[in-house]
């Protein structure tokens, strides 16, 4: 790695994904490929310095490390990472994977694969010697990435947030419904708390519907309070936005929360969703506690919005 970059020329951008094989590594790789980097997974530590020498490309990289690599090690990828960041040409961040053990097994599992490092023994072993083999790296993270909780629709939204390349161009909303029970969800930027609202769960017709069906709508919206507080927020929202963009965010997501995240949260987003991407927003929405269930039920007329993540633009 010996060129010398010129005083208006860019410095080469490196990402460095790694963390515990099965945390998404594979699909953070193809996140940042779609995203306009040139993708490289599995490459040895010691073909990187020469991967690099030259001339910038014009475009940022995104190098996938694991411990199937060959020499792969903690200590060379500390080595790695030290000499990038002295260099001035380069412009390394280290994107770290997480994931938690249990979640780890219960994916190996079912996908009936073989961890890398499982020789003889149970494959907790492997992972919990993974793990502390790639704390010191997980120390050097510059993004840590918890994807235990995680599908890969989140994990593309999480790292569109960090690495878009087009950061600024144009301003993304995802309109997210969800439970206090099961917790506030990563990421979110703007979070309303809709459990004062006229609750659907204490009518039995509607209990076992969602906030996509229309009775369930009109049953929230028939609250006097609902009106006034639904304009009120659209109307800071659509204030927000442009400021959000001129500021150069990429990417921007609002969560509505009630008690059981079905009826009302779900109600809200779907509203709030509709009235965005009106006034010319490019929009996405997810329910994420209906994700969760196996059988949502699904809408039953024509005035809901349809799938659980659907993107809507005018």
């Amino acid at each position: 790695m010996t060129h010398l970059a010129k005083p208006d020329e860019p410095a080469q951008r490196v990402v460095l994904i790694t963390g515990p094989s099965g945390a998404g590594r594979s699909t953070a790789i193809n996140v940042l490929e779609d995203l306009g980097y040139e993708a490289i997974d599995n490459l040895p530590l010691s073909l990187i310095p020469r991967l690099l020498d030259g001339p910038p490309r014009g475009v940022p990289l995104a190098l996938g490390l694991d411990v199937r690599n060959r020499d792969f090690s903690a200590i060379n990828l500390i080595e790695l990472i030290d000499r990038l960041t002295r260099l001035p040409d380069y412009e390394p961040e280290v994107l770290y994977l997480d994931c938690s053990t249990e979640q780890l097994l219960r994916r190996f599992n079912e996908t009936r694969r073989r961890h890398p490092l499982q020789v003889e023994g149970a494959p907790m072993d492997a992972i919990l010697a993974e793990h502390d083999m790639l704390a010191p790296v997980r120390a050097r993270a510059d993004v840590l990435v918890d994807t235990s909780e995680l599908s890969p629709h989140d994990l593309k939204t999480e790292l569109a947030r960090w690495f878009d390349t087009q950061a600024g161009h144009r301003l993304t909303v995802s309109v997210q419904s969800f439970s206090y029970k099961r917790g506030v969800p990563r990421g979110v930027d703007i979070m309303f708390d809709c459990r004062f609202l006229a609750n659907p769960h204490w009518e039995p017709e509607l209990r076992p519907l969602d906030g996509r069906n229309s009775l369930v709508q009109n049953y929230v919206a028939s609250d006097p309070r609902f009106a006034e507080f639904f304009e009120k927020l659209r109307d800071l929202v659509l204030f927000a936005l442009p400021a959000h963009l001129e500021e150069g965010k990429a990417h921007l997501v609002i969560g509505f929360g009630c008690t059981g995240g079905q009826h009302r949260s779900v109600t809200m987003a779907e509203k709030m969703a509709d009235a965005l991407a009106k006034a010319g927003w490019q929009v996405s929405i997810r329910h994420r506690e209906l994700e969760r269930r196996e059988k949502a039920p699904a809408p039953d007329d024509g005035l809901t919005t349809g799938p659980l993540a659907v993107t809507a633009t005018l």
